[in-house]
C-alpha cells in the first residue's frame, strides 16, 4: 500500500466512518473532534490539531466543505483551496485518524452522529459558543479550548499576500 492510499484511507463520510466508531468505541478508543475550514494551513493549525490529538487515542476532524465555507460568508474569496485539497491536505497528518466533510453551516450535527469524548477548538471561543458542546458534555465528555499561537491565521496571510501584490 503506497503512502497515498493511506491517505485516502484517512478520508471518510458518515457512511464510511461508522464502521471505525464502532472499532473505536469496542476498544474504548477516546475520541476527539475538532473542525475548521483550514483554508491555507499554517503553524497554528499544526500547532492546536498536534494538541487535539493529545486530549485522546483519536482525532477526527470536521472540514467545512466548500458550500459550508460559502455560507459561512467568509471573505467572498473563499475558500482559496477547494475541499478535495483541503482534505488531503489533512489526511497527510500523522497526528489526524480521519477526515469528514460537512456541508452544514456548523458541525454539530456530525458531533451528534460521531459523538466524540473530547470536543476541542482554539481559543478564540468560550464553551458555550462551540458548536455541539451541549451533545458533548450531556455524554460526559469534554470540552477543551486550545490557546491560539499568535500572529498566525488564514485572514493575516491572505492580507500579507495581497499587501505584497500591491
Amino acid at each position: 500500500m503506497g503512502k497515498l492510499d493511506i491517505i485516502k484511507r484517512k478520508i471518510h463520510t458518515r457512511e464510511s466512518i461508522r464502521y471505525l466508531l464502532n472499532e473505536w468505541k469496542y476498544f474504548n478508543k477516546k475520541i476527539v473532534f475538532t473542525n475548521g475550514c483550514f483554508d491555507i494551513v499554517h503553524l497554528g493549525h499544526i500547532d492546536s490539531l498536534a494538541q487535539a490529538a493529545d486530549f485522546g487515542d483519536v482525532l477526527v476532524v470536521g472540514l467545512n466543505s466548500d458550500a459550508s465555507v460559502k455560507l459561512q460568508q467568509k471573505a467572498g474569496t473563499r475558500p482559496l483551496q477547494d475541499e478535495r485539497s483541503r482534505t488531503a491536505i489533512l489526511a497527510a497528518m500523522h497526528f489526524v485518524d480521519a477526515v469528514i466533510l460537512f456541508d452544514e453551516e456548523t458541525p454539530e450535527s456530525l458531533i451528534d452522529f460521531l459523538q466524540p469524548d473530547v470536543l476541542v477548538k482554539g481559543g478564540d471561543y468560550k464553551v458555550e459558543d462551540i458548536a455541539g458542546h451541549k451533545i458533548v458534555l450531556q455524554k460526559g465528555g469534554e470540552v477543551k479550548i486550545i490557546p491560539l499561537v499568535p500572529g498566525y491565521s488564514t485572514t493575516a496571510i491572505e492580507k500579507k499576500i495581497k499587501e505584497t501584490k500591491d
